[in-house]
């Protein structure tokens, strides 16, 4: 099985590698249109702003190439945001793979010191409906870093409250996306990750 890490100019990348090599799994890291294109599968991560991202994207192409893709690919933390349709994050136009929009954690007032924005942290997953998980993994706990969020919608694959409820994963066709980051989740990300895999 063929799988390739998206390279480009955001973070996260070699932690993902590792994390599949904990796996037993050989990843190539490539901003190949043609090596991204023939993979069994896709893994889009990323730690970054997004409108330098997405000017990067477009830059290299990768943002035609990415939504046009057939086999299963996931995106992970700035991924998912990016999947989406637009971000309030310097009012950036994103991907579109998914039509939601990605906006800012907003603390209630008086609560700034109890509910601080990034969100950082374990917290817990529920309400899951997408083939990256399954049952035993219904309240478990992963790892968020992260200050913009996608509100639950048609597509939301895994809720997390946090200020409010949000996505904490997405799921459209051949698309999954984390806004956790499952190689920093330790054995429950190692199960999400081989779930994705098996697809």
């Amino acid at each position: 099985m063929k799988i390739v890490i998206i390279k480009y100019n955001a973070g996260n990348i070699e932690s993902v590698n590792n994390a599949l090599q904990r796996l037993g799994v050989k990843a190539e890291i490539t901003g190949d249109h043609e090596k991204i294109k023939t993979a069994d599968k896709v893994i889009f991560p990323g730690v970054g702003e997004a409108s330098t991202t997405m000017a990067y994207l477009k830059k290299e192409g990768l943002d035609s190439l990415i939504p046009e893709l057939k086999q299963p690919v996931l995106g992970i933390c700035l991924g998912l945001q990016l999947m989406c349709s637009y971000s309030e994050e310097n009012d950036t136009t994103c991907l579109g793979i998914f039509d939601e929009q990605v906006k800012r954690f907003v603390p209630e007032p008086g609560m700034e010191f109890v509910t601080k924005v990034p969100h950082m942290g374990w917290n817990n997953i529920t309400n899951l409906k997408s083939e990256i998980f399954d049952s035993s993994l219904e309240q478990q706990f992963v790892y968020f870093v992260h200050s913009y969020y996608a509100a639950v919608g048609e597509h939301t694959a895994a809720v997390c409250k946090y200020i409010n409820p949000f996505s904490a994963a997405l799921h459209r066709d051949n698309f999954y996306a984390t806004q956790f980051h499952p190689e920093k989740s330790g054995t429950v990300g190692a199960r999400i990750l081989e779930n994705f895999l098996k697809i």
